[in-house]
């Protein structure tokens, strides 16, 4: 990627970033989904798939929040999840597959609709009462942190990584989907002896892993950076 200054009409030069893709279902995920995209209809399309995975995200936020009056609604969010996961992992293999990447395009629109997305699903779980809205800002706060730090990493490194070690979006999902079936048994959780919200627990425990990741993984590009521009 390049910093040189261009006119709006000049043609920007751009280098695809290397994609790093590490986590636990990362190979079983990478057949799962081109299986998929070489069977999909052709009027299928990539945007069509984004616009399912924002959807369906929204979606999944608003089904939380029903639950508050409708426990059941809580099925529709694993249903939400399960769209989310489909149209925002195969929209780029489609792409792919077929040699219509957009990879300025690409890049941007998908990881603004993980934004806007993120924070359906967490406006959605803190009115749900099935934790506290603190625990739902701080994860969603420490979502954003760690989100920029790979967004930059991206631009500086020309380095992708879509996992950090063995877990990524979809391991992340599994574990919202483990989580969220518990609740339909009950919404609390005991620890120590003492009865919390089993969603305080694990959005704390969600939140603090996160920012810690972003601190570390910070300070290890920081240092590439640096051992790569040193002062003179």
């Amino acid at each position: 990627m390049s910093t040189k200054s261009v006119t709006p009409n000049t043609p920007v030069e751009f280098r695809t970033a290397l994609r790093i893709h590490q986590s636990l279902t990362a190979s079983v995920e990478k057949r799962a989904l081109r299986w998929l995209a070489e069977r999909a209809p052709a009027w299928v399309t990539s945007d069509q798939l984004t616009a399912l995975g924002l959807s369906a995200q929204i979606g999944a936020g608003v089904c939380f929040a029903w639950s508050r009056y409708n426990r059941h609604a809580l099925i529709l969010v694993v249903v939400c999840i399960v769209l989310n996961w489909l149209g925002d992992s195969l929209d780029g293999t489609l792409a792919r597959v077929r040699q219509q990447q957009r990879p300025r395009y690409g890049f941007y629109v998908d990881h603004m609709i993980d934004i806007f997305g993120s924070v359906a699903l967490m406006c959605g779980l803190g009115y749900s009462g099935l934790l506290h809205w603190q625990t739902a800002i701080a994860m969603l706060i420490a979502f954003l942190l760690l989100s920029s730090e790979s967004y930059l990493a991206t631009y500086t490194l020309s380095r992708f990584e879509l996992s950090q070690g063995l877990f990524g979006p979809t391991e992340i999902r599994i574990l919202l989907i483990v989580g969220t079936l518990a609740l339909l048994h009950s919404p609390y959780s005991t620890l120590f002896g003492h009865t919390v919200l089993l969603f305080d627990l694990g959005g704390t425990i969600a939140a603090v892993s996160m920012f810690a990741m972003a601190i570390v993984v910070t300070l290890r590009h920081t240092a590439e950076l640096y051992r790569q521009e040193p002062l003179p």
